[in-house]
């Protein structure tokens, strides 16, 4: 950064129709790393990026600005050197030729070194333009090339953006930056809070922009506006001797809908909290952005915060208005929650025949036979005891879909399976697993709490993979409308966070054989694809909890299947690259992996053609590790010790390569030599492909 009297703040607002709360946060992100793009492009000096927002601004203010462009320098590389000057050493008309097209002296031509030999080149110097000149360009650009979920149009201007935009506030140094952006030119005005501070504001800095937005009832700042939000919820909850529920992703979603936020608190009837709190809470939050309110305990009271966009002039109207719009919610649940209690849950499963689950797959009464069929696949393989409640809870998991409630409150399927399991008289660990066969639902969601809960959700997750794989529903970079990815981590996280050894091969095979009906592909390749599917799944994962690459690529390369069993390879493999003795061994292995790759052996090790000391002494060194390395990796493996083993082998190997020629020209001595290497590397190669490690 330059000097003090070389830099200037930047303030830049983009004033606008309420824009979703979900876009903005992403928008503020990509709105900062933009202008520093741009910047950066245009050798424009700054620091102190910040970004602030609301439903009706998007605001950008760097605290300093270099006032200039960097100068730049700038080789020009002309014709080759033999081109340019004769023999004598005289300029030719191609180098005169070449100064001119460069506006520079003749003398003050280079012969620099290229990777094409010796040509001349130009240095020419590029004064920087000042950067008020440059940011009417800058700025623009900027603005238009925030993406979006979503972009509209409107009226006949040629502009896409999240929502109209109304105004455009841009200062550089307190002075305004012209440019214009469809029909909106910009300058040194804003507005304040729609309905309580509609006036244009004037401002000069970033200092008076955030003091006049205050007084015009609009709080820029998310952290500021949050930590109020937060701070009045607290004081309306203890109002009525409560508490409200947190949800951070409600949190988030209120902050970007409001400018100014008010919170209060209303009531609903007592009767209402006969409805199972799930219900109760969804009905809140889901449609409403409403907080419920508990007690020490955790248990519901009848009461809600919410906050409004506004200073009401009469609270108790407002509060009233939002009770009639919950009380109205509630009774429609209430309704649905009695009318669905007249039919047992388990009649309601016939219902599912009716119920597309995919126009290829079949109906959602299908799947849960596939899926049960393979949860009791799962079932033996991890205890055998769980079978009745496996199949039972499989039978019923997918029965709530046909009911009012779910019909009414979508995401409610499974909560609300397991609260009519409940009242059915369903075991209780039967209605526990209709709920948690659905978890994990998200990137970092909790796991089923037990075992029923995990199989069946492995079930249902791979029947949905391999289906789709099975009709072509593959997923692309943008596009995978079932939630494939997310389903196969969940898969991979149970698995290996609950410790079962199971076959992934066997999974997708058992999966197959029951959707076999259904296939449009050859099965062979569903099943190399998803099994690669879940490769790269797992990978990704590993790479986000720092692991090495390298250690991540030696042991998958070797085999990917039971998952646990990978995993421990991987732990065992990273722990020994602190070993002293790793990285001579790997590269030694290198070497032998390298020759075999030339020279594969022919025949098998001969002991009587072994002729020189150091390969005896290799031999038997193998011999005494292999055994100890079987030992090691039988029954339950221990990959520590089996690693630390075979790095006893680095002296012989080093002894060997140092004092035996591989590749004589005896060839039954070669290919005894290229048989002891390719014994050794299959030993290395039973936990990992040593030659991948860096």
């Amino acid at each position: 950064m330059k000097g003090r009297s070389e830099i200037k703040e930047l303030l830049l607002e983009i004033g606008t129709e309420e824009i979703p709360a979900g876009f903005v946060p992403q928008a503020l992100n990509d709105f900062a790393s933009l202008i520093q793009r741009e910047l950066e492009a245009n050798r424009i000096d700054f620091d102190g990026v910040k970004t602030l927002g609301t439903p009706r601004r998007l605001v950008l203010y760097i605290q300093s600005v270099s006032e200039r462009q960097r100068d730049e320098e700038i080789r020009r590389i002309g014709p080759p050197k033999r081109a340019a000057f004769d023999s004598k050493g005289n300029p030719t008309q191609a180098a005169i030729g070449f100064a001119k097209s460069q506006s520079v002296p003749l003398e003050s031509l280079e012969v620099v070194q290229t990777e094409k030999g010796e040509y001349i080149c130009a240095l020419k110097k590029e004064l920087g333009r000042p950067t008020p000149e440059l940011l009417p360009s800058v700025l623009p650009k900027v603005i238009l090339s925030i993406p979006f979920q979503k972009s509209m149009r409107w009226a006949d201007i040629p502009v896409r953006f999240a929502r109209p935009i109304h105004w455009i506030l841009a200062l550089f140094g307190g002075v305004p930056i012209p440019f214009e952006i469809g029909n909106i030119r910009s300058g040194d005005v804003t507005f304040g809070h729609r309905f309580m501070h509609a006036g244009p504001v004037r401002v000069n800095d970033f200092n008076s922009y955030l003091r006049r937005m205050r007084e015009a009832f609009v709080i820029v700042d998310p952290v500021e506006r949050r930590k109020r939000i937060e701070e009045e919820m607290v004081r309306e909850a203890a109002s009525v001797s409560g508490r409200f529920v947190r949800d951070e992703e409600l949190l988030d979603e209120v902050n970007f809908l409001v400018e100014y936020p008010v919170a209060m608190c209303g009531r609903f009837d007592e009767e209402f909290l006969s409805l199972p709190g799930e219900v109760l809470i969804h009905s809140m939050k889901e449609h409403q952005r409403y907080f419920p309110v508990v007690d020490e305990s955790q248990k519901l009271l009848p009461y809600f915060v919410f906050v409004s966009n506004i200073i009401p002039k009469d609270r108790k109207v407002v509060i009233k208005g939002n009770e009639r719009v919950l009380k109205a919610r509630l009774s429609d649940a209430a309704y649905f929650f009695r009318e669905d209690l007249k039919v047992p849950l388990e009649k309601r499963v016939e219902e599912l025949k009716h119920v597309v689950f995919q126009a290829k797959l079949g109906t959602s009464y299908e799947k849960m036979t596939r899926f049960r069929q393979l949860a009791l696949f799962i079932c033996e393989r991890i205890d055998p005891g769980l079978r009745s409640s496996v199949e039972r809870a499989s039978f019923l998991c997918k029965a709530d879909l046909v009911t009012g409630m779910v019909g009414e409150f979508p995401k409610l399927q499974g909560i609300v399976g397991r609260e009519y399991a409940r009242l059915s008289g369903e075991r209780p660990e039967v209605a526990e697993a209709i709920y948690e066969h659905y978890l994990p639902g998200f990137a970092g969601d909790r796991l089923p709490s037990g075992p029923i809960g995990d199989i069946i959700s492995i079930a249902d997750k791979m029947d949905t993979i391999v289906g789709s794989f099975g009709i072509g529903l593959v997923p692309t970079g943008t596009a995978d409308p079932f939630g494939l990815r997310r389903q196969a981590l969940g898969i991979i996280r149970i698995i290996l966070e609950k410790g079962y050894s199971l076959s992934l091969t066997g999974l997708i095979q058992e999966s197959g054989g029951l959707l076999k009906e259904k296939m449009e592909r050859p099965f062979s390749d569903v099943e190399r694809e998803v099994l690669e599917f879940f490769r790269v799944r797992y990978q990704h994962l590993l790479l986000d909890r720092g692991y090495p690459l390298d250690v991540i690529e030696a042991v998958l390369s070797v085999s990917f299947d039971d998952l646990l069993d990978v995993q421990r390879r991987i732990d065992a493999l990273n722990r020994a690259r602190g070993l002293p003795d790793l990285m001579s061994v790997v590269i030694a292995f290198k070497r032998a992996v390298n020759i075999l790759k030339e020279s594969p052996p022919r025949g098998t090790i001969q002991v009587r053609l072994f002729s020189e000391p150091a390969e005896h002494n290799l031999y038997q060194s193998f011999v005494e590790v292999e055994g100890s390395v079987t030992s090691y990796l039988s029954n339950d493996p221990i990959y520590d010790a089996a690693i630390r083993e075979m790095l006893r082998l680095k002296e012989p190997i080093d002894e060997f390569f140092d004092k035996v020629m591989v590749m004589v020209e005896d060839e039954a001595i070669r290919n005894n030599r290229l048989a002891l290497l390719d014994e050794i590397g299959k030993l290395f190669l039973r936990v990992a492909d040593f030659s991948k490690l860096t």
